[in-house]
């Protein structure tokens, strides 16, 4: 059974989904309909304490679907910790394909788990904030850096 819950945040609403075991999805909107479980529940508490800055880490179970590429670069994205940015090439030569940095761009923003696998955390390689496919874009991912104290 699928389970969904929608949050309201300061970067606006939130729809955390859930399987029995895993956190399988948070994007920006609404949840369709609310069907919530523990995981739900548990996502939007820490949720709710990040958006408080009193919480940083996410202690959740995940099951990001994407392809073996898509879920290196995930994975290393749950490396950077609050506070600090990566580059694409950076994420590249850290999954070993150093000349990969534009498939990590679009597994970035592919990336099905929002905040918490914190893709607003890549940079471009001139420091320069680009594209964020959650909430209102860019807005959002500069509104997310500001509040882990990224300048």
């Amino acid at each position: 059974m699928i389970y969904s819950q929608t949050i309201s945040t300061p970067a606006g609403e939130i729809c955390v989904t859930a399987s029995e075991e895993f956190v399988t999805n948070i994007s920006f909107g609404k949840a369709a309909k609310e069907n919530r479980n523990h995981l739900t529940e548990k996502a939007c508490k820490q949720l709710n304490e990040y958006f408080s800055s009193k919480r940083m880490e996410f202690d959740l179970p995940l099951d990001a679907r994407g392809t073996e590429f898509q879920k290196s670069v995930w994975a290393e994205l749950l490396k950077i910790p609050a506070g600090q940015t990566k580059t694409y090439g950076e994420i590249a030569r850290l999954i070993g394909k150093p000349k990969a940095a534009r498939a990590v761009g679009g597994a970035v923003g592919s990336n099905p788990i929002a905040v918490v696998i914190p893709c607003h955390r890549v940079m471009a390689t001139s420091g320069a904030i680009t594209g964020y496919t959650g909430g209102r874009g860019v807005f959002t991912k500069r509104q997310l850096l500001d509040l882990e104290g990224v300048g």
